[in-house]
């Protein structure tokens, strides 16, 4: 009896490690899920607030491979917590094929006790109808008179001291005989009740273990759903990915190609603007030095007029500049909103800085465009890489050549020699040239050279 114990309980203390140990890792892994989900969140917030710089790093790119390039974000983005999904259904449905097996081996082991328990109540109750039988036949011998004899009768019945030991011993062997029997009765009752209540117990058992069976069947099958569906989603995050990086790497060299025509472009408007610097700054000599040599034959001729004696009142004068009236440049789009700022740039497809020469406007497409002051229009043509371009040069302020360019209109309203004013239409937005959406591009060139519009324009 005491090894059996010792076994079993040995038995109950290997299923808990079993069981503890199954926690333990349970738990551990479940922590290494909820770090991943964390870390795949993380890194999908980190690529959302990229997709606003890479919007603006991405301008002078066509839209095609603008579109790649933002797509891949999005899907790198979510490719990591999709897989963190599935691994986490995959635990999922792990868990509940575990559980199946654990539910299937504890009914097993309760219909084998079922089985052992109502194999003992067969056998015991032939013991209860055997027991029965003996005390209904001691009944019905008491009932003859030949069961249980009084002590009086068997003093006046016997013969002789040894007939009356004789009958005694009988009498005595017959009650003890009775008692036994009706003990035996009372414990196999006794051990078939409980047998009973135990088989009950049992049987309620196994309907519950069916029960958790059945509902488990309902929650692999929905885990098994799960996990097929993320492991769907995955794929094709993934296969979305390879395409779209296959984009990307097939537009790199027209994406190269497009840059070095911008480049192109920018050099002789560059060149243009400057030839216009040079010959503002020529004519503004002209014009300083006519300014000057007027001066000196005033001052000439005041002196030759001058009376010998005394001094008379008089200053020489010269024409004075005239005062600064405010900013000189004006908003070329009646509701400014800035979409992009000036200055340089990582491309993230060439992996090359460039320097973003203007600033963009929000201008749907059809939006008027307005000239920024007055000036000659010098150019009004189609560059490759700012689509409809007009060049505007508003001549001198402050002794500096002032010099706009504006980009990408759907349709220009000016032709090369017009002056227009401050504040005339002269086109409507698009999205012609290399650009992804309608707006508006404008550039402010000051003796040659771009500068920062929005040091030049009214504040906001």
């Amino acid at each position: 009896m005491t090894t059996r114990r010792f076994g079993a309980r040995a038995a109950v203390a290997a299923v808990l490690v079993v069981i503890l140990g199954a926690g333990v890792a349970s738990s551990a892994a479940a922590d290494d899920l909820d770090n991943q989900m964390a870390a795949a969140q993380a890194n999908q917030r980190a690529k959302q607030s990229q997709r606003a710089q890479l919007e603006e790093d991405l301008h002078e790119t066509n839209a095609k491979l603008a579109k790649a390039v933002l797509d891949l974000n999005t899907v790198q983005g979510q490719l990591p917590v999709a897989q963190a999904e599935l691994a986490r259904a995959e635990a999922d449905l792990q868990k509940a094929r575990r559980e199946a097996e654990i539910l299937a081996q504890r009914l097993q082991d309760a219909q084998d006790q079922e089985a052992q328990v109502t194999a003992q109540l067969q056998a015991g109750s032939g013991q209860v109808d055997a027991a029965r039988a003996d005390i209904a036949q001691m009944a019905r011998e008491s009932a003859r008179g030949s069961g249980d004899v009084s002590a009086l009768g068997l003093v006046t019945g016997a013969q002789s001291t040894e007939d009356f030991l004789q009958q005694y011993a009988v009498s005595s062997s017959a009650a003890r005989s009775q008692a036994r029997t009706l003990t035996q009765l009372q414990d196999a009752e006794a051990v078939a009740r409980n047998q009973e209540a135990r088989l009950a117990a049992v049987r309620q058992q196994i309907a519950q273990l069916k029960k958790a069976a059945d509902d488990n069947v309902v929650t692999a099958r929905k885990a098994q759903d799960a996990a097929t569906a993320k492991k769907a989603q995955v794929e094709k995050l993934i296969k979305e990915q390879t395409a779209l990086k296959a984009t990307i790497e097939s537009q790199k060299a027209a994406a190269q190609a497009e840059l070095d025509q911008t480049d192109k472009e920018m050099k002789q408007t560059q060149e243009l603007i400057q030839g216009l610097a040079k010959q503002q700054k020529e004519r503004d000599a002209r014009i300083e030095a006519a300014r000057k040599a007027e001066e000196a034959a005033a001052a000439r001729r005041a002196a030759a007029n001058r009376p010998a004696a005394g001094g008379g009142g008089g200053g020489g004068g010269g024409v004075a500049a005239p005062p600064s009236t405010g900013t000189f440049l004006g908003w070329p789009t009646a509701v400014p909103v800035v979409t992009s700022s000036y200055g340089w740039r990582f491309h993230p497809v060439l992996h090359i800085w460039r320097l973003h020469a203007g600033t963009d406007f929000r201008a749907y497409c059809g939006t008027p465009i307005y000239a920024s002051q007055t000036g000659q229009v010098i150019r009004a043509s189609y560059d490759s890489g700012g689509g409809n371009t007009v060049v505007i040069d508003h001549g001198s302020y402050n002794g500096q050549n002032v010099v706009t360019r504006y980009l990408h209109f759907s349709r220009t309203d000016v032709r090369v020699g017009q002056m227009v004013s401050k504040g005339q239409q002269i086109g409507l937005s698009g999205m012609t040239g290399t650009v992804t959406a309608c707006h508006l591009h404008f550039e402010v060139w000051i003796n040659g050279s771009s500068v920062d519009p929005m040091t030049r324009l009214p504040r906001l």
